[in-house]
């Protein structure tokens, strides 16, 4: 198992900005893709962006110029800077971390974005 963690969600009013962060904790597992996707109330969960295992980004339309993933100082490590927010952002916004050797998607448990005024 690798634990997965998200943090820095919240409230905040249209127009504003959030950067959510995630860990996933593993120093010995190479991680080949890892990204953010959301859920909101009676909707399916989407992508929002992510590093694909090639090594290039994908993001949803409908975040493309206000969102933008990066990368910390290790490969475990990710962050989603979110920027002119919208009410439709809102959602739990969910961190995932696809490992080699299980073959497997890891998944955290969720940090909540609610845009409002």
């Amino acid at each position: 198992q690798v634990p997965v963690v998200e943090s820095g969600g919240g409230l905040v009013q249209p127009g504003g900005s959030l950067r959510l962060s995630c860990a996933a904790s593993t120093d010995v597992f190479t991680i080949s893709a890892m990204g953010w996707s959301r859920q909101a109330p009676g909707k399916q969960r989407e992508l929002v962006a992510e590093f694909t295992s090639g090594g290039t980004t994908n993001y949803a339309d409908s975040v493309k110029g206000r969102f933008t993933i990066s990368r910390g100082d290790t490969q475990n490590t990710v962050y989603l800077q979110m920027n002119s927010l919208i009410p439709e952002d809102t959602a739990v916004y969910y961190c995932h971390a696809d490992v080699k050797y299980f073959d497997q998607t890891f998944w955290g448990q969720g940090t909540q974005v609610t845009v409002s005024s």
